[in-house]
């Protein structure tokens, strides 16, 4: 019963973490600390430095797929580097600003953000309107794809933090 507070929290982390996902927010750095607090208002009895380094390890990879994917997406569509930047650096924004529809605005203007970002600097560069709309076609794909990928991982971080729980201390 005395590990029921810190077990509790921790599920609390890993659902909203699932949740910030989609949604472009950092929730698998909210499931990360999650399990690090759940180790330290455990005393670090079921969380060792190995599971840190594998629930950071995760978490790291989740940032940097998403990135190559929406790069790797952008070019394979046609576009140029200058358009994958363009993708990232409009996902970014758009989802900053979001578009004001409740709870899934910031999903709709990250995905509007890497269509315009990529679709812009490709048009800039190439002043080819069909190159430029598939390229943002692509980024579109990519922002989606490397959520499916980060929310995957989240689902991976969670069952972390279950065998955390359940794992006898030592």
């Amino acid at each position: 019963m005395t590990q029921f507070f810190p077990a509790l929290l921790l599920g609390c982390c890993c659902a909203v973490g699932l949740l910030l996902i989609p949604l472009g927010l950092p929730g698998l750095w909210v499931m990360v600390l999650g399990i690090i607090g759940y180790g330290w208002l455990t005393a670090f009895h079921t969380v060792g430095p190995t599971t840190i380094a594998v629930v950071l390890g995760v978490a790291l990879l989740g940032e940097v797929s998403e990135y190559w994917i929406g790069f790797r997406f952008t070019t394979r569509y046609g576009g140029s580097r200058r358009a994958g930047w363009g993708a990232l650096v409009g996902g970014i924004v758009g989802a900053g600003m979001g578009v004001p529809v409740p709870i899934v605005g910031s999903v709709i203007g990250a995905l509007l953000g890497s269509f315009a970002g990529a679709a812009l600097l490709e048009y800039w560069g190439a002043w080819r309107p069909d190159v430029a709309v598939r390229a943002g076609w692509g980024a579109v794909l990519g922002r989606a794809a490397a959520a499916a990928v980060k929310t995957a991982l989240g689902v991976v971080l969670a069952v972390v933090g279950i065998f955390v729980v359940f794992r006898p201390s030592s």
